[in-house]
């Protein structure tokens, strides 16, 4: 944009002046300079970072930085020692279960809160089977089976009965996967890390980034720059509404103009913010609406309405909680709150996000929310649980398969913590054979019917998918444009 002119308003209304007084006053054209653009302050039009293939290269880390890391590892061991004893003799006593108890409230309450929504899960299913027993009304109109079957597509119908089954098993065992028999666990889930505690546990936000976090840009206060923004333009004069106005543009390309042209239809401006151009990754809440039901699985292709802006992006979902990980969510449940996270332009809240969904050629509201932040450091943590069964229990010990089925798998998995749905917890203490079988000790004994669990997690981040969307309804039918 180069200036902004107020010409005179050729079609002003004023009921006080007579039409003689209209047409002098048309005949005087009088042009105000409301603003010009300084050069100097002008903001580049990049969207993209452009990266420094040659600026990847990470320095040793110093001392300092070594020291702040191992005191940020270490764990704290709770040890029963004999009145009066000195730490030097306290470090003789050999790590044996019967001689520490670790803090596990943590944990415990995990599983239990994780035994309550099985609980709430088992009963929402009971209910959705009592739903599925409605009356259905015939039509008065019989359709023939020849012409029924040529109008469904069994390979659409095969694929949603996929996703249905696959949505249900993670509603029923969250995050449970079963251990490849032909790959070792070490290589499969090699990836992924254990952790002491999700909630508490560091993780670095800078670690590992993808190669598209290189193409972004980021605030060092995201807040304190929206404050200072909002601040600027509420000093700033320009256009009033209901004025009539020029606005100047440069290096408009003839492939839009001729674009523009061939629409007849007005031209939509919307003065931005700065840095509201630049690509970054945004974070909105997003709560499912009644009148779509079926599960939205992670990075699927949804449209999103956010603030002045229409687009479409594959999201990755996470919980809405406080801290600083976040749980990776496979499936938007119907009924429930997520964030979706994904690139987009910068935008400052607040911003109304609403979420669309093509079904059919035709766009449903699958999802209504707000922008939440725009923040790249957000850590979405996706966790596998790997499951046991207990063959021989013991008083404070027992014997675990079909977990792991290779002795190098137990040992290299050892280190990892391990819990039980009823709230034991305990580690691998050594392998049993060569078939996978583990000797596992625990705070208590373990009952018959329990199932020992191992979490492993690693981060997720969204696909690069974002493309601007242009929707034109005609004859009350979405057809899109990009």
């Amino acid at each position: 944009m180069v200036q902004i002119d107020a010409p005179t308003d050729p079609y002003k209304v004023e009921k006080n002046k007579n039409k003689s007084e209209n047409a002098m006053d048309s005949d005087q054209i009088v042009i105000r300079l409301l603003e010009k653009c300084d050069p100097s302050k002008q903001e580049s039009l990049d969207s993209e970072n452009v990266p420094d293939p040659m600026d990847a290269e990470q320095t040793w880390p110093t001392s300092e930085e070594i020291e702040m890391a191992e005191k940020e590892q270490k764990t704290k061991l709770v040890k029963k020692v004999p009145k009066g004893w000195s730490d030097y003799q306290a470090a003789w006593i050999p790590d044996d279960p019967e001689f520490f108890e670790e803090d596990s409230d943590e944990e415990s309450e995990e599983g239990m809160e994780e035994a309550m929504s099985e609980d709430k899960s088992e009963n929402s299913d009971q209910d959705q089977d009592a739903d599925e027993f409605q009356t259905a009304v015939d039509s008065e109109v019989a359709i023939s089976d020849e012409k029924y079957d040529k109008e469904m597509d069994m390979e659409a119908e095969k694929r949603e009965l996929e996703k249905l089954k696959a949505a249900k098993s993670d509603r029923q065992f969250p995050d449970e996967v079963d251990t490849p028999m032909d790959q070792p666990a070490r290589i499969r889930f090699q990836k992924y890390r254990g952790l002491e505690s999700f909630r508490t546990s560091p993780w670095d936000p800078k670690e590992n980034l993808p190669s598209d976090y290189s193409r972004i840009f980021q605030f060092e206060n995201f807040d304190r720059t929206r404050k200072r923004v909002l601040a600027e333009q509420e000093d700033k004069e320009g256009a009033l509404p209901g004025w009539y106005i020029t606005i100047h543009l440069k290096d408009v390309s003839q492939l839009q103009w001729s674009a523009f042209k061939s629409t007849n239809k007005p031209l939509v401006v919307i003065g931005m913010f700065p840095h509201e151009h630049k690509m970054s990754v945004l974070n909105v809440v997003l709560k499912r609406t009644n009148n779509f039901t079926a599960p939205i699985k992670s990075k699927e292709r949804l449209i999103f309405q956010c603030g002045y802006r229409r687009f479409t992006v594959n999201p990755v979902f996470s919980s809405h909680t406080n801290g600083q990980k976040h749980k990776f969510e496979r499936y938007f449940q119907p009924d429930s709150t997520a964030v979706a996270t994904f690139y987009a332009p910068i935008q400052f809240p607040p911003a109304p996000v609403l979420c669309y969904k093509e079904v059919f050629g035709t766009l449903v509201l699958v999802a209504t929310g707000s922008l939440l932040s725009c923040n790249p450091d957000r850590l979405v943590i996706k966790r596998i649980v790997l499951s046991g069964h207990p063959m021989k229990i013991h008083k404070k010990s027992a014997v675990i398969r079909f977990m792991f089925f290779n002795r190098e798998d137990i040992v290299y998995f050892k280190p990892v913590k391990l819990r039980t749905k009823m709230g034991r917890t305990g580690h691998i203490k050594e392998p049993l054979g060569t078939h996978g079988h583990m000797k596992c000790v625990f705070d208590g004994q373990l009952k018959s019917m329990d199932t020992v669990l191992l979490n492993l997690y690693k981060r997720v981040f969204p696909k690069w998918t974002y493309e601007d969307l242009l929707v034109n309804c005609d004859n009350n039918e979405g057809s899109m444009e990009t």
